[in-house]
């Protein structure tokens, strides 16, 4: 199985920066492959959103409202994915997910997601 662990959420004004990241550790010797990894967020009362999310072989695909603003990276050595958000807005305000998608066999795939982190941007 996977374990996602999300970190870098906090408060910060709107304008500026915050860079979230998350590692996904093989917690057994069932995990064939670790495929999109990816960010969400959920405000209350909200359904959860992409935000971004970005494939084993570098392809990206960013929600609309995070265009130009944020930019996703992975390094597949070491499992992680990282969200560099910029120009944040108070909008941009939730819980970030980290989700990751998995082979633990060649033809099972499976999702893990993170217990989430915080962003919260102040006018």
């Amino acid at each position: 199985q996977v374990q996602v662990v999300e970190s870098g959420g906090g408060l910060v004004q709107a304008g500026g920066s915050l860079r979230l990241s998350c590692v996904a550790s093989k917690t057994g010797a069932s995990v064939y492959s670790i495929n999109t990894m990816g960010w969400h967020r959920q405000t209350p009362g909200n359904q959860r959103e992409l935000v971004a999310e970005i494939s084993s072989s570098g392809h990206t695909n960013y929600a609309d409202s995070v265009k130009g603003r944020f930019t996703i990276s992975r390094d597949n050595t070491k499992n992680t994915v990282h969200l560099q958000m910029n120009s944040l807005k108070t909008e941009d305000t939730a819980v970030y997910y980290c989700r990751v998608h998995y082979n633990s066999t060649p033809i099972v795939s499976r999702v893990e997601w993170g217990r989430g982190t915080e962003v919260t941007v102040s006018s």
